[in-house]
């Protein structure tokens, strides 16, 4: 799977992001400070990771800055995104379950190497839910403007 990665700066878990990435037989594909020809501010490098998702040239993708936050809120200003911001592996599970999340967003000062790992491990193991209310409230996000 193509997943696009960004970073504000290579601090933290940027870099085992996408190691880890890789050590699962992902295609990872770089942006922000994990690309040295292009800017690095997390609004810009977030952008850049949801529109690869949102145009089709990634499947999901993952940003980080030092919350979390920012990251998150930049990549969900583009349209067809639904970024969730996960602290944990329960967290992230439910976001690809119920709210069908395209992008993870990872905060650089407080995940871990190996709360990462988990955090990934819920990500990818989790699908959208097919229950009609779980489509219904995804279809309806979609349509709010």
């Amino acid at each position: 799977m193509r997943v696009s990665v960004s970073a504000d700066e290579r601090v933290g878990i940027a870099d085992a992001v996408v190691e880890e990435l890789r050590k699962r037989g992902h295609e990872p594909i770089p942006h922000g400070a994990l690309n040295d020809s292009e800017r690095d501010d997390w609004a810009w490098a977030s952008e850049s990771a949801a529109r690869d998702v949102a145009e089709g040239r990634a499947e999901q993708g993952i940003v980080c800055c030092w919350t979390g936050t920012g990251a998150s809120i930049a990549a969900n200003k583009v349209a067809g995104i639904r970024a969730a911001l996960c602290v944990d592996a329960q967290t992230a599970e439910g976001a690809r379950r119920w709210n069908d999340a395209n992008v993870l967003a990872l905060s650089l000062r407080t995940t871990s190497p190996a709360l990462l790992e988990e955090i990934l491990d819920g990500w990818f193991e989790a699908g959208p839910s097919a229950d009609e209310d779980d489509v219904a409230n995804i279809r309806h996000v979609e349509e709010i403007a």
